[in-house]
């Protein structure tokens, strides 16, 4: 989430990919928590949960990658890239902690 309100002025190329990984996990979630409401085993839950952490981490990744091949790519060509490092610094430190 961009919590700065930067405009882009470049396509995000994979935010179809992401938006459709996001809608996936969506759904897994809401599984789960059916798993839940339905008294399934705790280890059957927790299996589920890490499938969901994984899937959270790759999308995650798909992001980043994304990110530094356009937004990065993108400042340097504006002469912005100092304020998107720390942005992207800042995200990372929320994200890895």
């Amino acid at each position: 989430m961009n919590t700065n309100n930067h405009q882009h002025s470049h396509e995000h190329k994979q935010r179809k990919n992401v938006i459709n990984r996001l809608a996936r996990i969506e759904g897994h979630v809401r599984g789960v928590k059916q798993m839940a409401v339905d008294g399934r085993e705790c280890p059957d839950i927790l299996l589920q949960i890490a499938a969901i952490k994984k899937a959270l981490d790759n999308a995650a990744k798909i992001i980043f990658t994304d990110h530094m091949e356009n937004c990065l790519v993108d400042a340097v060509q504006q002469g912005n890239e100092e304020e998107v490092l720390q942005d992207i610094k800042k995200a990372l430190d929320n994200f890895i902690r």
